[in-house]
């Protein structure tokens, strides 16, 4: 089973992408893990990768492609994959089918987590976590039961993460439209796409993606 897992940053596919590898064993390839680990090996494409991200230039398809297929190459041929920021682009789309077929694999499924953008909104910038043990609150979906103290270790600092403002996730969501908006077509017009509430309880998202993979 090879999945796209596709939604806007706070959407939860984070959070689903993990229940499916406890639950079914899958693999997460997410672009920005797989950068950071291929820079840190000691190999052709780990050099070339890292003297890209060194010289604050955008990584090409083509080394993000052959990043993916080394990455398969070590997986067993049964373990099921989930891609996580990949693709973002028609001709990744096109390099990924190749990637999957010189493997002897192929997608099985586009997920796609809906999102309303208001809600999306009130979700992200209500986040905020005790600056001791971490915990997360919302200022109304999760308050701590005593205002000011930490349920979990009864601390008094919170703090919120700068980039969990309206701006910053509206801008997020745009990127997403503009960056998914090429690539669902090809997948809607092989009929592997399925749309998730994002919004509901995430218990019912995992429910409603284990329902679609079967």
């Amino acid at each position: 089973m090879n999945i796209i897992l596709l939604g806007p940053p706070g959407a939860g596919k984070g959070t689903q992408a993990q229940r499916l590898v406890e639950s079914r064993g899958m693999v997460q390839l997410s672009t920005g893990d797989m950068l950071r680990e291929t820079r840190k090996a000691d190999t052709p494409l780990g050099r070339q990768v890292a003297e890209v991200m060194d010289s604050g230039a955008l990584v090409s398809d083509e080394i993000v492609s052959a990043m993916i297929d080394e990455k398969l190459a070590s997986l067993p041929a049964e373990t099921g994959v989930i891609f996580d920021g990949y693709p973002r682009t028609a001709a990744q789309a096109h390099s990924l089918d190749d990637i999957l077929a010189g493997r002897g694999r192929k997608l099985d499924s586009v997920i796609e987590l809906e999102v309303n953008e208001d809600a999306l909104v009130e979700r992200i910038t209500g986040r905020y976590t005790c600056a001791t043990c971490g915990k997360g609150y919302h200022d109304k979906f999760e308050k701590p039961k005593v205002k000011g103290t930490c349920d979990k270790c009864g601390g008094h600092e919170f703090k919120r993460r700068p980039d969990d403002n309206e701006e910053t996730v509206r801008t997020r969501m745009a990127e997403y439209r503009a960056k998914t908006a090429p690539i669902l077509p090809i997948y809607d017009a092989r009929g592997i796409v399925a749309r998730v509430d994002g919004m509901a309880d995430m218990d019912a998202v995992t429910q409603s993606i284990e329902k679609i993979l079967g």
